[in-house]
């Protein structure tokens, strides 16, 4: 699945900081590949963070990516750091 623009919703911003939230199937491998953003490219800058919802068509996995670079409409991300990732009750 690629990226979709729909999917990507404005929280807050203050300070030239924006925090987003974005949900999709993609795994976050996927999510955080160079150029997955790059419709955004306009929007997200750098230091930005969003707030993901990933694989949501099967286990779902949530988590934050911070926008590490935005140059020549190329957008990069961190990888995921999961929210959650273990439920020992």
């Amino acid at each position: 699945m690629a990226f979709l623009i729909k999917d990507l919703s404005l929280l807050a911003y203050a300070n030239g900081f924006n925090l987003w939230h974005y949900t999709t199937a993609d795994t976050a491998a996927t999510v955080d590949t160079a150029g997955y953003f790059n419709l955004a490219s306009s929007m997200v800058r750098v230091g930005d963070i969003i707030i993901a919802n990933v694989e949501t068509g099967g286990t779902m996995k949530a988590g934050l990516f911070f926008v590490s670079s935005n140059a020549g409409g190329v957008v990069d991300v961190n990888d995921l750091t999961q929210i959650g990732s273990a439920d020992t009750d």
